[in-house]
């Protein structure tokens, strides 16, 4: 946790804050997650760019509308996502004592965070003992995110009357939602929405994880521009052309469909691009683990053939997963990742 206070009597809400919409969730933790309450609110754009605010007063007022609208606790740990965020696992001498350790950590920060450390905010999880030719270490994963962005970020959502709890890595909480555990290897986990998150993460946590610009909002801009709709029809064609049914197939203006099927088929190339660039990215890291498989989750999940799309590209299996929900009606696939910030610990 990049912030996280002590004091958990109240009510928890995850808030994620993509550039395409904001998702408030709250769960149940009985043996497993589960979904209660969730709301989502489109997002007009330019307000969050490439994940860092841009128009602090507009996200404010979003905020204020959405919690207000759906009788929401103020209470919230806040996600954050985006490629100025860095990300790094380290293995270090294996002590026992927290603060010794936390005294390691930050001194070895230095040499693998390419941020001037008094602009960042640091902070480390513990995966456990690793053994390596120097013998036992402690490998962690370290965090370091610009002091700027989490300030600006802490001062819409308390402009909108929000107690914040804690501030968390929304790749942590993506992982902590849909968590394959037993599977002996590590696995790869995709949100897709405003942005592109990705995650690679095993039965210890989280391991590695980017955000990069170019998500499902991309594709859908790309053809409401194309074809002069509005960003709702736009995803309501993607999500009815689908990558699977033949084109003949599809009912409705042939040359719609067909300009659908090519955005998607260039959109989901180019997603393919990015998520293997993270993934060569990780597996160049000399503690990088095997990834035999990969989770899609997000708006992407609602899309015919998507992930079996990404599946041939990546070149390992791909499954599409959204939390658990005992809220009829909910739009799981953008509540997964804030359902996963209403939480500190995986189930």
């Amino acid at each position: 946790m990049l912030k996280s206070r002590r004091r958990q009597e109240n009510t928890i809400v995850g808030l994620e804050m993509d550039p395409s919409h904001l998702a408030a969730a709250q769960v149940e933790v009985n043996g497993s997650m589960s979904l209660v309450k969730g709301a989502v609110a489109e997002l007009r754009p330019g307000v969050l760019r490439d994940g860092e605010v841009a128009d602090g007063a507009a996200l404010a007022e979003a905020l204020r509308t959405l919690f207000a609208d759906n009788e929401l606790p103020t209470y919230v740990r806040l996600g954050v996502a985006n490629q100025r965020i860095v990300v790094r696992t380290l293995d270090v001498p294996a002590i026992d004592d927290p603060k010794m350790l936390e005294e390691v950590v930050r001194a070895e920060a230095p040499d693998h965070i390419p941020v001037p450390m008094e602009e960042a905010i640091l902070d480390f999880q513990q995966l456990g003992t690793v053994k390596t030719p120097q013998g036992p270490r402690a490998r962690v994963v370290l965090v370091a995110v610009r002091r700027e962005m989490i300030d600006r970020l802490i001062a819409a959502a308390t402009d909108a009357g929000l107690t914040i709890e804690g501030i968390d890595l929304s790749a942590f909480a993506m992982v902590r939602a849909l968590r394959v555990s037993g599977s002996g290897h590590a696995v790869l986990y995709v949100n897709l929405a405003g942005l592109t998150n990705v995650a690679v993460a095993d039965d210890s946590g989280c391991l590695f994880t980017r955000a990069a610009t170019g998500g499902l909002d991309t594709i859908v801009h790309s053809l409401s521009e194309r074809r002069g709709l509005t960003v709702e029809h736009a995803r309501g064609w993607m999500q009815h052309v689908g990558l699977m049914a033949p084109l003949e197939q599809v009912e409705g203006d042939s040359e719609l469909v067909a300009v659908t099927r090519q955005s998607l088929e260039d959109g989901v190339h180019q997603i393919a691009d990015t998520v293997r660039n993270s993934l060569n990215f990780y597996r160049m890291q000399e503690s990088a683990e095997t990834v035999e498989r990969a989770v899609l989750t997000g708006p992407a999940v609602a899309i015919p053939g998507f992930a079996e799309r990404l599946a041939e590209q990546l070149r390992i299996p791909v499954d599409t997963a959204v939390v658990a929900s005992k809220a009829e009606g909910s739009d799981l696939a953008r509540l997964t990742v804030a359902a996963g910030l209403a939480v500190v610990d995986a189930p």
